[in-house]
């Protein structure tokens, strides 16, 4: 798994963030609509699939791309509990620092740490990734048209080309991104991720989870804002009916 991750450029080269991507004629379809559950007026989100996606992420694009908006101690928001945030986060090393002595110290994560990055610095990124800067993913689905649709589709877009395109070296064919040909390979594939509660996952099943975690990542409060949302309709709505009898009562007697 490792050498896969290592092997695999950004995923922001697949995004459109890449310099080095050979663009085609034409433009690519749009991505078909996919059922989620966060969409609509009502719409949460799917707690055990963000879950899964957070591991999908952890597993396979975590080695290129930070999420530095997120601290560790938000996943306890997608059902993670507070030992399990702490167990994950002391996974990574962390720079912290001066000490006593003015010297900066290494140390285990805590749940308060921003999401750790997999390089030093933007040099350091673009040195392992052939030029190409892998962006934080912390709000892509935003950042993209076609948020969670167009990361599920781009994820799952993989085909040989047409019999008229010829892929030049480092080159693979995808029909969803803009322009279709792009320099990373293929970074999910059927049983390449063990899910802790139901075993090798499907490379369909990988990015919706993927691309759920992505979805909350970049709205995290979107089920309050909703919520809200609905509260003050229904506060609209009671105080406009209010607004209509009184003003019924104040000129029920007068002569129209």
């Amino acid at each position: 798994m490792r050498s896969l991750k290592t092997a695999t450029l950004a995923l922001g080269v697949a995004l459109g963030l890449s310099g080095g991507v050979a663009q085609a004629a034409g433009e690519s379809p749009t991505p078909p609509s996919q059922n989620w559950t966060f969409e609509g007026i009502f719409g949460t989100y799917d707690r055990e699939a963000a879950q899964r996606g957070f591991q999908v992420y952890k597993d396979v694009c975590a080695s290129c791309h930070a999420m530095e908006l997120l601290s560790y101690r938000h996943l306890e928001q997608i059902g993670f509990s507070p030992e399990e945030v702490t167990a994950i986060a002391a996974e990574y090393t962390v720079t912290d620092g001066p000490n006593d002595r003015g010297d900066m110290f290494e140390r285990p994560a805590e749940a308060t740490d921003t999401f750790v990055s997999p390089y030093d610095n933007e040099a350091a990124a673009r040195a392992a990734n052939n030029g190409a800067y892998p962006p934080d993913l912390s709000l892509i689905t935003k950042a993209r048209g076609g948020g969670a649709d167009y990361l599920y589709a781009l994820l799952t877009g993989y085909e040989d080309p047409p019999a008229d395109v010829e892929l030049g070296p480092g080159q693979y064919y995808n029909r969803y991104y803009p322009g279709n040909l792009f320099s990373m390979p293929d970074m999910l594939m059927d049983g390449g991720v063990e899910y802790a509660h139901s075993g090798p996952a499907s490379v369909e099943q990988q990015a919706h989870d993927v691309a759920v975690f992505m979805a909350w990542a970049s709205e995290p409060h979107m089920e309050d804002r909703k919520r809200m949302g609905a509260k003050v309709i229904l506060f609209l709505v009671v105080f406009t009916g209010m607004l209509y009898a009184v003003k019924r009562k104040i000129w029920a007697d007068v002569d129209h």
